[in-house]
């Protein structure tokens, strides 16, 4: 079990932007159009390792044929991700405490790198 006190308490990927929650909110809601959102969307679903899924429609979007490199990263048991984006998906997997960190990884196909403010 994971002490409460390792909870991350802020977006630490990116201090200058919303938190990775707000900003993909705004993401899906900038995409549903009135038909986008009949056929695609957004999955995020807990998996019993324990950890979390999370499936990104692409299809129908600016972003369709956007791909990114696999990447795995484990640091321990509890502290993983795993992403990969394939035309027309965002497909990633992450230990229980790395939601915010592959949201950051979707947030960085759609908007490049972070960069500090004018």
């Amino acid at each position: 079990m994971i002490e409460r006190r390792f909870l991350p308490l802020a977006d630490i990927w990116d201090d200058h932007a919303p938190g990775a929650l707000t900003w993909l909110q705004g993401w899906y809601a900038t995409q549903c159009d009135g038909d986008w959102e009949h056929g695609y969307g957004v999955r995020i679903e807990t998996l019993d390792n324990p950890g979390w899924r999370v499936r990104i429609d692409l299809a129908g979007t600016g972003w369709a044929a956007s791909s990114i490199a696999s990447m795995e990263l484990h640091r321990s048991d509890h502290d993983w991700i795993s992403v990969q984006a394939s035309v027309g998906e965002f497909d990633a997997a992450c230990g229980p405490l790395n939601l915010g960190e592959v949201l950051h990884h979707f947030r960085l196909l759609v908007d490049g790198p972070p960069r500090l403010p004018d």
